[in-house]
C-alpha cells in the first residue's frame, strides 16, 4: 500500500513523536511510503516572515536593501541548535551541520548577487525579489529533510533523501516536471522517501501559492505516484468545534466528510488542506486523511469526494474573529444592475476575494480577512457610492454534509439569543452546506459554545 503523507512544522519539532507514532508505529509498513515535511516550527518566519504577526525575517532585510548577513549568520546558529537536539535520535550532528553551512553559503552568495543587481536599478524589482523569496524558502524544508533522513539512515532504514528545492540543478523545469522526473528513478517498495515541502520550478511555487507551498507539493506528488491514500499528520484533531473555546470535553474528532467542507473549513482559516492543494486530489479521486501526530492510534478523519453523512447533523461548528464587513450604501443602488459588479471589480483591483456577501435594496455588505483590508479600498468605494462603512466582526459558521432539517435555523438562533449574542447578520446558501452568523468580536467565544451545546 503506497502512502503519500505531509509531516507540518509543528509535528516536525517533536520528532521524536514523529518516529514511534508515525514511521515505526505499524513496523510491516516502513517502505512504499513518501513523506514530504514542513521546515522546522518557526523556521520558515525567521527566513521569511511571521506567518501570524507579520514580524520580518531574513527576505525584509533583503526587500529593504538592508544587510541581511547577521540574519543568516543567526539563522545557521539557530538551525545547528535544532540539529543537537536530535542526537539522541540518532542524528549525525556533523554532517546535519556541515549541510547547512553549506546550503546557506551557496543561498548567501545568490542573494548576495541579487543584492547587488537591485542596487543597480536596471532590472524588476518585483521578479528578483520573489526569486530570493523562493531561495529563502527552500532552505527550511532541506533542512528538515535532511535531518530526518539521516535519522532513519543511522537505524539501518534505507531512507531516500529527495530534495526538490534544485539548488543546484539549473533544469528549467515546471514543478511537476521537476515531481515526475525525480521520481521516476526511485523504487518506492524498496525505500522510504523524505522529500522538501518546497519544490523549485520555472513557474515559482511561492509566487503561485506562497506560504501554502508545501501542501501544494504534497498534493501534486500524490497526484503523480496515485497513492491509496494521502495523509496529513497535524498536532490536533480536525473536531467538532475547537477544543480550546468549549473543552475537549465537549467536541469529538471528525470521522468523515468531504472536499466541499474542507472547502468551507479553509474560507474561514482552519485549514484541513489548502484549497489549491486539496483540488487535485478531489478531482483524481484519490482519498485524504488527516490524522493527529500525538493520537496514532486514532484514525483520523477521512475525506473523500462524495460523502454524505446518513444522518442529518452538524459536523463543524467553527469560524474567525478576524474578519471586517465593509458595508456600501448608495440610494442609487435601488434597481441598479451595475452595482454589484462596479463593487467587485473594484474588489478584484485589490485582489481582495471575499467570504460572505448579503444585499438589501440600497446596500451591499462583504466579509474579508482582516490582514486583506486596505485604506485605499475604502477610498475607491467612496469615488463611486454615497458611504463606506467598515465594521470589525466575527464569524461562526455551522458546517455540514448533511444538515438540511426543519428548524435547524431556529434553534441555532435560539441558542444565540439565549446566549445573549445579536446576530448582525446571517447567511444560508441553498445547498445548506454552510451557515453563518456574524455577532460582535467579542461574542465570538459566547456564540461557538452556544451554538456547540445546543447543536453537538
Amino acid at each position: 500500500m503506497l502512502t503519500v503523507e505531509k509531516i507540518g512544522g509543528t509535528s516536525m519539532a517533536a520528532l521524536k513523536e514523529v518516529l514511534s507514532n508515525i514511521i515505526f508505529y505499524k513496523e510491516d509498513h516502513i517502505y512504499n511510503r513518501v513523506f514530504v515535511v514542513s521546515a522546522f516550527w518557526g523556521v520558515t518566519d525567521l527566513l521569511l516572515e511571521n506567518k501570524k504577526t507579520g514580524a520580518p525575517g531574513v527576505y525584509h532585510k533583503i526587500a529593504k536593501h538592508q544587510n541581511f548577513h547577521g540574519n543568516l549568520h543567526d539563522l545557521t546558529l539557530k538551525l545547528k541548535e535544532i540539529n543537537r537536539r536530535y542526537t539522541g535520535l540518532g542524528l549525525n550532528v556533523a554532517a546535519a551541520d556541515e549541510f547547512i553551512e553549506k546550503r546557506i553559503n551557496d543561498a548567501q552568495h545568490y542573494l548576495e548577487n541579487f543584492a547587488s543587481i537591485l542596487a543597480s536599478g536596471y532590472v524588476s524589482q518585483d521578479s528578483i525579489l520573489q526569486a530570493a523569496r523562493e531561495i529563502l524558502a527552500s532552505i527550511g524544508e532541506s533542512h528538515s529533510a535532511f535531518v530526518l533522513t539521516n535519522i532513519l539512515q543511522s537505524k539501518g532504514l534505507n531512507a531516500t533523501f529527495v530534495d526538490l528545492s534544485g539548488f543546484h540543478d539549473t533544469k528549467p523545469y515546471t514543478i511537476d516536471q521537476r515531481i515526475r522526473n525525480t521520481f521516476k528513478e526511485i523504487e518506492l517498495a524498496k525505500t522510504i522517501c523524505i522529500v522538501t515541502g518546497y519544490t523549485k520550478g520555472t513557474e515559482g511555487i511561492m509566487r503561485e501559492f506562497d506560504r501554502g507551498y508545501s501542501e501544494v507539493t504534497f498534493s501534486k506528488i500524490a497526484v503523480e505516484l496515485k497513492p491509496t491514500e494521502a495523509i496529513i499528520h497535524k498536532e490536533y484533531h480536525l473536531s467538532s468545534a475547537d477544543p480550546g473555546i468549549v473543552g475537549i470535553e465537549n467536541c469529538i474528532p471528525v470521522g468523515n466528510t468531504n472536499y466541499d467542507i474542507a472547502d468551507q473549513l479553509a474560507d474561514v482559516g482552519m485549514e484541513a488542506i489548502h484549497p489549491k492543494a486539496s483540488k487535485p486530489l478531489e478531482i483524481h479521486g484519490i482519498n485524504l486523511r488527516i490524522k493527529n501526530t500525538f493520537d496514532p492510534a486514532h484514525p483520523g478523519t477521512l475525506i473523500t469526494t462524495n460523502y454524505i453523512c446518513p444522518h442529518k447533523r452538524v459536523e463543524v461548528i467553527t469560524g474567525t474573529d478576524k474578519v471586517v464587513m465593509i458595508d456600501v450604501f448608495d440610494p442609487l443602488m435601488v434597481g441598479n444592475a451595475g452595482s454589484d459588479l462596479q463593487i467587485m471589480q473594484i474588489f478584484a483591483d485589490f485582489n481582495l476575494s471575499y467570504i460572505f456577501k448579503v444585499t438589501s435594496a440600497n446596500s451591499i455588505s462583504i466579509l474579508i480577512w482582516e490582514k486583506h483590508f486596505n485604506k485605499k479600498l475604502v477610498k475607491a468605494l467612496d469615488a463611486h457610492f454615497e458611504k463606506t462603512t467598515v465594521e470589525k466582526m466575527a464569524m461562526v459558521c455551522l458546517l455540514g454534509t448533511n444538515m438540511d432539517q426543519p428548524g435547524l435555523l431556529a434553534r441555532s438562533t435560539t441558542a444565540l439569543t439565549d446566549a445573549g449574542v445579536n446576530i448582525k447578520s446571517a447567511g444560508v446558501a441553498l445547498r445548506k452546506v454552510n451557515i453563518q452568523f456574524l455577532v460582535a468580536r467579542e461574542d465570538f467565544n459566547a456564540a461557538v459554545k452556544a451554538l456547540n451545546k445546543a447543536l453537538a
